[in-house]
């Protein structure tokens, strides 16, 4: 499997000098990958890094600067038609990302009246902000898959669900086993390698998946170290482009292809053509096999 920015397509597979190429659009999907906003963790842990062993970092919410981040980039991609084409909305469960994800792709302000439930009830996590509303959005679904590098730092350890289901009642939580947080602890760091492979497993989890255009709103770490692994084989212009670091609230559309045939799903848009079934080949095929034949009448004795 390989992950290509969205304005290449299929292009630079294995060799650094190939060019274009084709592949069946049932075996591709285009995912939104998305790092959340600054959350208040950033504002100190990008000048001290020990900064991200704070207590009152513990599952860090995102900043006055992060929600205007967050402002910004909805406004791109409702001018940019993404809301009507996305048809899942993934996030892992720690409140910045969640409140990334509903602030860029839910509906508008909550309104009483309306029988669909917020996606953020207001002033969640003491944010200021006004309830968001679950109507007329692709539905959202947190995965614990798709979180940051476990372990030692509090901003990475997450909620119980129960909370999170008070503050965030539109989101599926149903594929989290678990209310408590078992997967951070406190004196051992998640490797690379291992941060790696969850990533990699992520992705592979998404075949699973019926929807073709999905967006992810994750980590810097769990994108850089899964998008290194995953464009190894790109072209070096077209590998650079996907694993470079991501900032705080950055959006970038690429396409997955299964070249693995993980996904065996049927073709939505083929047409078998002609009726009653059968085959129409093309002049030049009947012109060769019409030689053929007459090739076989001549030498064939009499």
């Amino acid at each position: 499997m390989i992950i290509y920015p969205i304005c290449y397509i299929v292009s630079g597979i294995m060799e650094p000098n190939a060019g274009t190429a084709v592949f069946p659009l049932h075996r591709c999907k285009t995912i939104h990958l998305l790092r959340h906003a600054q959350g208040v963790h950033n504002v100190e842990g990008d000048n001290d890094h020990s900064a991200y062993m704070k207590p009152e970092f513990f599952d860090a919410r995102i900043t006055p600067l992060g929600w205007n981040q967050v402002d910004r980039l909805r406004e791109h991609v409702k001018k940019c038609g993404l809301p009507e084409k996305i048809e899942l909305v993934i996030c892992s469960p720690l409140l910045r990302t969640m409140q990334t994800a509903v602030g860029v792709f839910g509906g508008e302000n909550h309104t009483n009246g309306i029988s669909a439930p917020p996606l953020m009830v207001e002033n969640a996590a003491d944010s200021g902000r006004p309830a968001i509303s679950s109507f007329n959005c692709p539905p959202f679904l947190a995965v614990e898959a798709c979180r940051e590098r476990l372990g030692v730092h509090p901003c990475d350890k997450r909620r119980s669900i129960t909370e999170y289901c008070t503050l965030f009642p539109a989101i599926d939580f149903s594929l989290i086993e678990n209310d408590e947080d078992v997967l951070w602890v406190p004196d051992v760091r998640e490797t690379f390698e291992s941060l790696a492979e969850r990533g990699m497993k992520f992705i592979d989890w998404l075949w699973t998946r019926e929807e073709k255009e999905i967006a992810i709103v994750t980590h810097s770490g769990l994108l850089c170290h899964t998008l290194r692994m995953y464009s190894k084989e790109c072209h070096p212009t077209v590998r650079h482009e996907v694993s470079k670091y991501f900032s705080n609230c950055e959006l970038r559309s690429l396409v997955l292809v299964d070249r693995s045939m993980l996904g065996s799903d049927t073709p939505s848009y083929n047409y078998p053509g002609k009726i009653p079934a059968g085959v129409d080949l093309p002049s030049d095929v009947v012109d060769e096999k019409c030689l053929e034949e007459e090739a076989q009448e001549r030498t064939e004795p009499t």
